[in-house]
């Protein structure tokens, strides 16, 4: 298992060829992470948090931060010492080998692409609700109400999710024309997002009730942990901070200051909006005849949400819209939503082009087909990758609904997380006086504790969720002992350094001085 291991003196090569400027403090960091985090999961999946936890949601978010918190500390040494592409794959690859490193790239598969799939289906709801008011944007437009068979996959009562398989495809098509966001862009979107959720706090905090937040927790603390399971997909993109460690003036300070300042701000955001929620228009989880919680996403709550006119907010697919709806603020409501419209396709295109450069990357080790490096002549994008990537993310969309996909993407990333902290221990025993721009404060307690709350929030996903994660991981090993255990590059004795244009086709490639003969690959 650990004998395969890719040397970190030639992924760091890569590093020392294109040191970049050293220009961000903490409060650059901060920023860069608030706008990476705040995002789809505070926007679509409140809801789904309503109808685990309840109230309790808000203590949810909670663990889910803190979880996140020492997990961000773990990635940021990794990041700063092998500051390439590949993200943990790469990682777990100079660390613990081969085995492991494909089982951690198969999971992020989980990672990005399901979570592409999870930002579309939120999108859809937005949409769709912002079409069915468009009367209140303007009074000369037309309502446009999307057929629920449309507008929902077979699990929410409908056929397919038209709009998101569209977006999906759309992101698609950008991608593979290589059209990416412009910083000013981004930070256009950041703007939107942080006042679109301003707005609603403001506007929600006076209106509550303090009944509205009994009982406080009505399914018990597993609901909680299940709730802070999902939720942990509203944290993702805190990783954005830890990559940027090689452009951080002083990363010893500023580093721990941006990662925890963006948490902190994102959490305290959070629960700003949940106590909102909760307390304006209540968020009690509908019940099963025999008292348990209905399983979020599926046809037994949508017929539950029919029987009462959809009048509780764990059955809008626009949670924040629909409450400041509900509390007198329709306008204000509609354009929160198209906040939300305008925000989340930027975050489906950089989860699919996480997606492609990871496998860009696997492919370029030898791990995956050859065909799926190939870079087209004209865009210079990776294109078959991506065009298979945006095929299943679009598929994911059209028939799971939200919740499903979310804890999905969320068992690949905690177990990815889970691995680097365990290399930061590893390497610390391997390779202590290796240089580290960023080091994990207290190592021995962190990392620990990032592991434990990584398996924490793992096990405390749905038994659905772990079953089709075993599955994956099975269906992954297969591949590996088929395929590419036989076409490694690193098996094959081969040494690559061509990371630092993660656009770029492979360079040629030299055996290792007393590297085993192509065909003996298995040595």
């Amino acid at each position: 298992m650990f004998g395969r291991v890719k040397p970190l003196d030639a992924i760091l090569a890569t590093a020392e060829k294109k040191a970049l400027h050293r220009s961000l403090g903490a409060f650059q960091l901060t920023m860069l992470g608030v706008g990476a985090v705040i995002g789809t999961g505070i926007f679509v999946l409140t809801a789904e948090a309503a109808q685990k936890a309840g109230p309790g949601m808000m203590i949810s978010f909670i663990i889910a931060g803190m979880v996140c918190a020492v997990a961000a500390l773990c990635y940021a040494e990794m990041a700063s010492m092998v500051p390439v592409s590949g993200s943990a794959y790469t990682y777990s690859y100079a660390v613990m080998g081969e085995v492991l490193a494909w089982m951690v790239g198969w999971a992020l598969v989980l990672e990005y692409a399901v979570a592409a799939g999870a930002v579309a289906v939120g999108w859809s709801g937005y949409f769709v609700g912002m079409l069915a008011h468009m009367s209140d944007y303007a009074p000369f437009l037309p309502n446009i109400v999307i057929p629920h068979d449309l507008a929902a996959g077979p699990s929410s009562g409908g056929l397919i999710n038209l709009p998101a398989m569209i977006i999906a495809l759309v992101v698609t098509a950008l991608l593979v024309i290589g059209t990416r966001e412009s910083a000013m862009v981004n930070a256009v979107l950041v703007v939107v997002k942080i006042t679109a959720l301003t707005a609603f706090v403001v506007l929600a905090l006076p209106v509550m009730k303090g009944e509205q937040f009994v009982p406080f927790a009505p399914l018990g603390f597993s609901g909680i942990s299940a709730a802070a399971a999902s939720i942990f997909f509203a944290y993702v993109g805190f990783d954005a901070v830890s990559t940027a460690a090689e452009e951080t003036k002083n990363p010893q300070r500023n580093m721990p200051i941006g990662l925890m300042g963006s948490l902190g701000v994102c959490t305290v955001f959070y629960l700003l909006v949940a106590a909102g929620v909760v307390g304006s228009v209540g968020a009690q989880p509908l019940l099963a005849s025999d008292g348990s919680g209905i399983a979020p996403g599926s046809s037994e709550l949508t017929a539950a949400c029919h029987a009462i006119g959809d009048q509780a907010v764990v059955c809008s697919r626009e949670a924040l819209a629909w409450t400041l709806r509900q509390i007198g603020w329709p306008q204000i409501g509609n354009l929160v939503g198209l906040a939300a419209i305008m925000a989340l396709p930027s975050v489906v295109l950089m989860m699919m082009f996480g997606q492609t450069r990871i496998f860009f990357v696997m492919s370029r080790d030898g791990l995956l087909p050859e065909v799926l490096s190939r870079v087209h002549p004209r865009f210079h994008t990776p294109y078959v990758v991506t065009i298979i990537t945006g095929v299943f993310v679009s598929l994911f969309a059209a028939f799971f609904p939200v919740g499903a996909l979310a804890d999905i993407s969320n068992s690949g990333t905690l177990f990815a997380f889970a691995m680097v902290a365990i290399a930061v221990m590893v390497l610390r025993r391997t390779d202590p006086d290796r240089h580290r721009p960023f080091r994990t404060p207290a190592v021995m307690v962190v990392a620990p504790l990032a592991i434990a709350g990584c398996f924490y929030l793992f096990f405390s996903l749905s038994g659905y969720t772990l079953a089709l994660f075993a599955i994956w991981a099975v269906f992954g090993l297969a591949i590996y002992s088929l395929y590419s255990r036989r076409r490694s590059h690193v098996g094959l004795g081969k040494v690559e350094v061509h990371e630092d244009d993660p656009d770029a086709p492979p360079m040629a490639v030299a055996p290792m001085p007393g590297a085993p003969a192509p065909g003996d690959p298995d040595e």
